[in-house]
């Protein structure tokens, strides 16, 4: 199998056949970002897709239950070209369960609500979209490249075509210069999509991301533990979309937090709360992406 640079993936694809359909990321621009940068985006011809394919059913067979459509943004691919991947694989794999790829927001406004029927027919089961936040700001300051507007137009276009939606959010990404504006605006956001699942990540120290500057120049003030609960309550006090799953996980988290939005959101704040009063935090040095 062909796999060129670093392969990325969601928490949730670690055990799954990852195969590159496009190696890197069309837009890459995103200050906050350090994926992707050692390579140039292209689409992966079909036939060197397929064959990646081929070798991986004649190695573990069966045993392939999800399959990730990586890199960045799979779904830039033209829909005939994908359509023909998803058959290929259901028919590769007797025992797959499901398919999942990333998809930017433009990536999803450029289809058709005909093209992405036709997507989940032949077997895209879910698309993870990259959020970050609801804040207009942070969004422009980020270099996001699309508008609060658009998102929430991508998830619900998503939705409406029975594709399973994954939203990632990243704590910290306003500072506590905008850690108000963030939470609530992100909090907005979601509950007009009501994706199927969402999920935090935590802004870190990287010095190989865009965003790096200004946060020596004190222009962005990373959050401290006791802040991330601060912005996690406004979030969670401050959305409404019934029976989305909900993780904060990640390992770049400093807590540990899932439950199922609306029913765990009071459970949620009282765990929180303990958390705070008793000063458990993830360890700094634990912290990894």
């Amino acid at each position: 199998m062909q796999y060129e640079g670093t392969v990325y993936r969601p928490p949730s694809e670690a055990r799954s056949l990852i195969v590159q359909v496009t190696v890197g990321c069309a837009h890459n621009t995103c200050t906050f970002c350090t994926m992707y940068k050692d390579k140039k985006f292209k689409v992966r011809p079909l036939e060197d897709v397929l064959a990646d394919f081929d070798e991986a059913a004649m190695l573990y067979g069966g045993h392939i239950r999800r399959i990730f459509l990586a890199d960045g943004d799979a779904l830039i691919v033209k829909t005939d070209m994908l359509v023909q991947i998803l058959e290929y694989i259901w028919k590769k794999f007797p025992n797959l369960e499901r398919v999942t790829a990333y998809g930017t927001t433009q990536d999803i406004l450029h289809k058709s609500e005909d093209e992405l029927k036709r997507l989940k027919e032949a077997g895209l089961d879910m698309v993870y979209m990259g959020i970050e936040s609801g804040d207009p700001q942070v969004l422009k300051d980020v270099k996001k490249g699309v508008t609060r507007e658009q998102m929430i137009e991508a998830g619900q276009k998503l939705k409406s075509c029975g594709i399973l939606c994954s939203a990632t959010l990243i704590s910290g990404l306003g500072g506590r210069q905008r850690l108000r504006e963030h939470a609530v605006a992100s909090a907005t956001l979601i509950s007009a999509i009501k994706p199927d699942y969402v999920g935090f990540l935590t802004l870190m120290m990287d010095r190989e991301a865009p965003i790096y500057s200004r946060i020596v120049s004190g222009e962005l003030e990373l959050l401290n533990p006791e802040d991330v609960v601060e912005e996690m309550k406004l979030f969670l006090q401050n959305v409404d979309s019934d029976g989305t799953v909900f993780r904060s996980n990640h390992a770049s988290n400093y807590v540990i937090l899932k439950g199922t939005l609306n029913e765990d959101i009071p459970s949620m704040l009282n765990y929180l709360d303990q958390v705070e009063q008793q000063g458990k935090y993830r360890e700094e040095r634990w912290r990894r992406f």
